[in-house]
């Protein structure tokens, strides 16, 4: 009898521990009332407690004050807006639009419109690199333009092989690394000369859109679609470390270094995420269910949350999920 009760603890136990609780957490849930449409990217005031969302399907701007757990404003009047940055210094927020090609700055208190910028066709992700105080854009057919953000003029352009998707900036080094999806590669750029050193091709690879880096041990993450994988590169000489398992359909990527632990937000239905054993190991270790399409996502380091945008669908209105890791 004690041998039985023995076997079925055992099979309770083994049954249960599939069941074990989320690397992440859904701790809030914020409507969006009134968007429609996909979404594209995020950017974070950390210390103002505000997300910006780029509802390209929506033509919007939506501002979410993420301490009151609304939203709190919705700026209208853009053309399908895709990159935003917030300039913490100035207060202001860029964000970059496809169909005219503009880079619009909105007052960070009023919300009012201060400055637009031309010629950027096809304006896609941004970034900015807090030691010249420049912003990069993605655009046009394949390049980088080069935007001074105290002027907001933009000051030179590197060319690419195609269409610029995700790309990221070294901290401690001149490179940027870029996602040349439709030119099957990834190109790697000197900022400081403005021109690419090398490209690192995609051949067994494809669709490659998101990025994210760890600069600590020299790795760069590339999601991709086709087939679904996340692949891990060596920085230091574009070597491939290893490619692991993703869900399908991934456009957003995140690396937490406080955990070591990759986010993968994923167009089927799923935030996956990737533990990091060292630099050149890594596993699948939760595959969280979302809502099919619920691919953007934004991580935040400083507020400790990944922000996940939740499109409508049917009679399910679009949302915004805040996600905290747990410890």
């Amino acid at each position: 009898m004690k041998l039985l009760t023995l076997a079925l603890l055992i099979t309770v136990n083994l049954c249960t521990g599939a069941q074990d609780p989320s690397v992440l957490t859904l701790t809030q849930t914020i409507p969006l009332p009134g968007v429609k449409g996909r979404f594209d990217h995020f950017a974070i005031d950390a210390k103002g407690h505000r997300l910006f969302i780029a509802a390209l399907g929506n033509n919007t701007l939506e501002i979410v004050d993420l301490a009151g757990g609304r939203p709190l404003k919705s700026i209208t009047g853009l053309h399908k807006p895709t990159g935003v940055l917030f300039l913490a210094e100035k207060n202001q927020i860029a964000v970059a639009n496809g169909d005219d090609g503009t880079l619009k700055v909105f007052d960070g208190i009023s919300y009012g419109l201060v400055n637009t910028l031309g010629g950027l066709e096809n304006a896609d992700n941004l970034r900015f690199d807090p030691k010249t105080k420049r912003i990069y854009a993605g655009y046009a057919k394949g390049a980088l333009g080069i935007v001074d953000s105290e002027t907001m003029q933009q000051v030179g352009s590197i060319k690419l092989g195609a269409h610029p998707e995700s790309f990221q900036l070294e901290t401690e080094g001149p490179r940027i690394f870029v996602n040349v999806t439709d030119a099957k590669h990834i190109a790697v750029i000197d900022r400081e000369t403005k021109s690419v050193v090398t490209t690192w091709p995609m051949t067994q690879f494809h669709a490659h859109f998101p990025m994210a880096m760890d600069q600590g041990h020299h790795r760069l993450f590339v999601g991709c679609r086709s087939p679904a994988r996340l692949i891990i590169f060596d920085t230091a000489n574009g070597h491939l470390v290893i490619d692991v398992a993703l869900s399908g359909d991934t456009d957003d990527l995140f690396f937490d270094a406080k955990r070591a632990q990759i986010y993968a937000s994923c167009g089927d239905g799923f935030v996956d995420v990737i533990k990091q054993g060292d630099a050149d190991h890594y596993q699948v270790r939760d595959r969280i269910r979302t809502r099919p399409g619920a691919r953007t996502s934004f991580f935040s380091p400083e507020l400790d949350a990944l922000y996940l945008a939740v499109p409508h669908h049917q009679d399910q209105p679009a949302e915004l999920r805040v996600l905290r890791p747990r410890e």
